[in-house]
């Protein structure tokens, strides 16, 4: 037979050459060796290294700091694998030292300190006292007979919310110590719980009612009635929060007693 024109012959495939080992990053075996270590580290501890109070590294493990991390990132030439290996170092460390704390546990589940219950009594008189002298604790007078208005910013106050050193600031922490109680009546728990609920839900609106009557006057058709209309909404917040607080101290008083 006659041959064509052109003759077709299989065309010889390139020989693969394996060079993806050879281009690997030498980053990823420092970040192997780096996470294979801290795991040695924490097995040669054994478990002591999760109960003392703190952990010892060995001098060839050396935490990076928050400062080296930040500065191998802003670094040009810095890998993606550098990077990793630095953040999964310090991530380790945190969890080692995190677990070497009991003590944060504890005080979780411990029950509120003299001092603590010391705040729930002084906010419960505060909040008395706000709600027998109402009108005299939210109104502003200028000095020398000056002009006097409603001011709602006395209410935050003395619900908390205004400063670190208020009784009740964050009291709900204090809350959720109570159930740790050594004598807690248990007959009392579901008033208990439900009366901190009602809490937060009155200190939560009474802050909302407050803030906008502090702004009524200036709000774009507001004015002194809609201060007042706020201000009486915040008023009737602080009266559902004094009887939750009021329902919260008798059951910590029993158990106290």
């Amino acid at each position: 037979m006659k041959q064509g024109r052109h003759q077709f012959f299989p065309r010889k495939r390139p020989a693969l050459h394996c060079t993806t080992a050879a281009k690997r990053s030498p980053h990823k075996s420092t970040m192997v060796k780096s996470s294979i270590a801290l795991v040695a580290a924490a097995m040669a501890s054994g478990a002591t290294a999760f109960t003392a109070p703190k952990v010892s590294f060995p001098s060839t493990i050396i935490p990076p700091s928050s400062t080296a991390i930040h500065a191998a990132a802003t670094q040009p030439t810095t890998s993606r694998r550098s990077l990793l290996s630095l953040t999964g170092s310090a991530f380790a460390t945190t969890l080692l030292t995190t677990a070497a704390s009991p003590n944060a546990a504890y005080a979780a589940n411990a029950p509120p300190t003299p001092a603590e219950i010391d705040r729930i009594k002084t906010g419960y008189k505060n909040i008395q006292y706000l709600l027998a002298n109402w009108e005299q604790e939210t109104t502003v007078c200028r000095e020398n007979g000056g002009e006097c208005k409603r001011d709602a910013d006395p209410v935050r106050r003395y619900m908390g919310l205004r400063s670190t050193t208020d009784p009740l600031f964050q009291i709900e922490k204090v809350f959720a110590k109570v159930r740790f109680m050594e004598d807690l009546d248990p007959d009392k728990l579901d008033a208990f719980f439900e009366a901190t609920e009602n809490w937060n839900t009155a200190m939560n609106m009474s802050n909302s009612m407050a803030f906008i009557s502090q702004f009524g006057e200036y709000n774009p058709g507001g004015g002194k009635d809609e201060v007042l209309k706020y201000l009486n909404e915040a008023q009737t917040q602080v009266v559902l929060a004094e009887k939750a607080l009021a329902v919260i101290l008798d059951c910590v008083n029993s158990a106290a007693s």
